[in-house]
């Protein structure tokens, strides 16, 4: 025997023919890819100088000081928010609806039918020599934008608690949002009552060109009583339950379905009328929509119209005051 060692098996294992199939003998996916930051273009120096900016930019919120209670550069700021607040109640008030912005012909047309039916039919009240649908309807239509502005913006600030909780922003935006929304249903309502006018024969005259003083009355009248309204409504929610009895009393208490000129003959002095019924706002506008829809026999009580326009105007700058000096308690009380 030599003494030559002899070879042991080694625990080296060995390769088999499916361990070669199934080994990965190809490099990294990633050592074959460019690096990631070689496909990103360099960022311009001045995006860099924007973003450090913005990043020590600061907001400062200070309560609303000096004569003037609303802040209109700021309203202009918030435009955009303005106008995407209307937009959305547009949606939510016709959304899952199947006859959808028709809603807003039916409502003025059926309010013009009952008007039609009681005071042109039942009670016979003068009607001037005009058609009797076309006058009711030339008043439903300021009522029914006066009326839903009333109460859409009765609750615009209790029904946006989580947005005015978390964010800031002019909460005067909310009740004026309420108002812009309901222009559309009464640029809709406008269009069927040029088509009451064809169907009955009632002549287009040049009257019809303050058709929009007239609408910014209404819309002034609408939103100098919504600013009342909404604030008061954040505190005492009865509020929200008293504006819709308001809507319907007013119905009949303002010249919707009759002339206001055929109250005065053997009730007062029409002086005397004249003075207290046009204490209510309303009364001139409705009468100034009629001239403007029916011709010069349907002219408004001047006198009548220029005392609504002065009440309106003490309400708006009054209002104004009121909702600037709550405004900042609606976050908390809310």
């Amino acid at each position: 025997h030599s003494n030559t060692p002899t070879l042991q098996h080694s625990n080296t294992p060995t390769l088999q023919h499916s361990d070669l199939q199934h080994s990965d003998l190809r490099p990294p996916t990633s050592d074959l890819r460019p690096p990631t930051s070689d496909l990103r273009p360099p960022v311009p120096v001045s995006h860099i100088e924007t973003i450090a900016e913005q990043a020590t930019h600061e907001r400062i919120i200070r309560p609303s000081r000096g004569l003037v209670p609303i802040d209109f550069a700021e309203l202009w700021r918030y435009r955009e928010l303005l106008w995407m607040l209307a937009w959305r109640n547009i949606l939510v008030r016709y959304k899952q609806t199947y006859l959808g912005v028709l809603w807003a012909v039916i409502q003025p047309f059926m309010i013009m039918v009952v008007m039609t039916i009681v005071f042109g039919k039942i009670a016979k009240m003068p009607d001037g020599g005009a058609p009797y649908p076309v006058l009711t309807f030339a008043a439903v239509l300021p009522w029914q934008f006066f009326g839903s502005t009333l109460t859409g913006a009765s609750g615009s600030l209790v029904n946006s608690q989580s947005l005015i909780t978390k964010i800031y922003f002019p909460r005067l935006i909310l009740p004026i949002s309420s108002a812009l929304s309901g222009a559309l249903d009464f640029a809709i309502s406008l269009g069927m009552l040029f088509g009451l006018m064809l169907w009955f024969g009632v002549p287009f005259t040049l009257n019809l060109l303050a058709l929009p003083l007239f609408f910014l009355l209404t819309f002034a009248a609408s939103l100098s009583l919504s600013l009342w309204l909404s604030a008061l409504n954040v505190k005492y929610r009865d509020v929200g339950h008293i504006v819709p009895f308001i809507v319907r009393f007013g119905l009949y208490a303002s010249p919707v379905g009759f002339l206001a000129t055929s109250l005065i003959p053997g009730v007062l002095p029409a002086d005397q009328l004249i003075w207290y019924y046009t204490l209510n706002p309303m009364v001139g506008i409705l009468e100034g929509f009629r001239w403007c829809i029916l011709g010069g026999d349907f002219a408004p009580m001047w006198p009548g119209l220029w005392t609504g326009t002065a009440v309106i105007a003490v309400i708006m700058v009054a209002g104004a005051y009121f909702f600037r000096s709550v405004e900042k308690t609606f976050a908390d009380v809310i």
